[in-house]
């Protein structure tokens, strides 16, 4: 049984404009919080359909690869993330920029994902899964709204 995460914010840029910041070559290193450091092994050469990637990413005390495949891309619309092999039993997660008048978009993150171990992997480990997204992606939209207001 999949859970789902969706955490959205307006944006005061086009979304051609978020959408291509998302795109450029380390995009994922500047949105990622300094507590959840995470290890680019494999750089994924863009964000376009088929597009592999692999980090490494921590989970507690482990060390953990995940590996992902970049899908439904539409351009200055929306990209995926799909985990090939990883810590969680499937992970998809799509990012949309949708524009919000001339100047500004919705930013949305929807993150559709399934834990291990069955009944037992949601009750133990839900909570804190969802916890952690919160968090992530409140810092991700905080700075993705910084670098959007400090553009010339």
């Amino acid at each position: 049984m999949s859970e789902i995460f969706i955490c959205a914010c307006r944006i005061a840029a086009p979304a051609e404009v978020v959408f291509r910041w998302h795109a450029e070559p380390g995009a994922l290193l500047r949105l990622s919080p300094p507590w959840e450091p995470v290890e680019v092994i494999e750089a994924a050469p863009g964000i376009r359909d088929g597009d592999r990637g692999a980090l490494r990413v921590r989970m507690g005390p482990l060390r953990i690869r995940w590996e992902f495949e970049h899908r439904n891309y539409l351009e200055g619309r929306q990209f995926q993330d799909v985990q090939m092999r990883g810590p969680f039993k499937s992970w998809v997660h799509t990012h949309s920029f949708t524009p919000d008048g001339i100047e500004a978009c919705r930013l949305e993150d929807r993150i559709e994902f399934e834990l291990p171990f069955g009944f037992l992997g949601r009750w133990l480990g839900a909570a804190m899964v969802r916890r952690k997204l919160e968090k992530l992606f409140e810092y991700r939209h905080r700075v993705t709204a910084e670098a959007m207001s400090s553009r010339v």
